[in-house]
């Protein structure tokens, strides 16, 4: 962790932060504001969270990561682009969902890049599954939106198969397709490195029926 990471979580965290102990979170308390609300999931360093959060001025942000770093570097770029409608927990987003978050609470929920555990023996570990995407699409609201992108052309396969298998969404586009395109999503430095050395990236949009 860097020093400006470990000064920003000392000094913007309270500001910034939710200390997660199990409670059911009041979302129009936590943004002292009653409006849509977005959910990344490991968000990593919050470069996207943050350029998302700067283009939707007028929705709630709430990002949950557990590397500290990241969490750090995110409540600087926060700080820096004077932006307020962002939101952090640094705990595990299957906790979080199943206790924190209330059913029909969330408009949309972004999972960009997850752990793509590509040998065969780890596939188990990968956090897209059934049950998760069934936990998912409680807390999303009628007609809220999942929007998940990996570069592993195997893990993509996977994804688009576990969503068409749930009864809860419907994909965005044709049954069986991937996203023609980003969406809101930013490109990141990490992707733009990946295109640039030939690797594909694959979105996946749902909504919630």
């Amino acid at each position: 962790m860097t020093v400006a990471q470990e000064r920003a979580l000392a000094d913007l965290w309270p500001h910034f932060g939710i200390d997660f102990h199990g409670d059911k979170l009041d979302l129009n308390s936590v943004f002292a504001r009653s409006a849509r609300c977005a959910l990344e999931i490991g968000f990593g360093m919050g470069a996207t969270l943050a350029e998302m959060a700067g283009q939707s001025p007028d929705w709630n942000y709430l990002g949950i990561e557990v590397h500290r770093p990241g969490v750090g570097n995110l409540l600087r770029l926060l700080s820096e682009r004077a932006l307020g409608n962002v939101r952090i927990i640094c705990a595990d987003a299957v906790e979080v969902l199943n206790t924190a978050i209330s059913d029909d609470a969330l408009d949309a929920v972004y999972i960009f890049f997850p752990d793509p555990w590509p040998k065969k023996r780890h596939h188990k570990r990968r956090l897209i599954q059934p049950e998760f995407v069934s936990l998912i699409g409680k807390k999303l609201r009628t007609g809220g939106l999942l929007h998940i992108a990996t570069d592993w052309d195997e893990y993509a396969q996977h994804i688009l198969s576990v969503l068409e298998s749930t009864p809860l969404f419907s994909n965005l586009h044709e049954k069986g397709c991937f996203a023609p395109g980003r969406g809101a999503r930013p490109l990141t430095k990490f992707e733009q490195r990946g295109l640039r050395l030939g690797h594909g990236v694959w979105d996946v949009q749902f909504r919630k029926s």
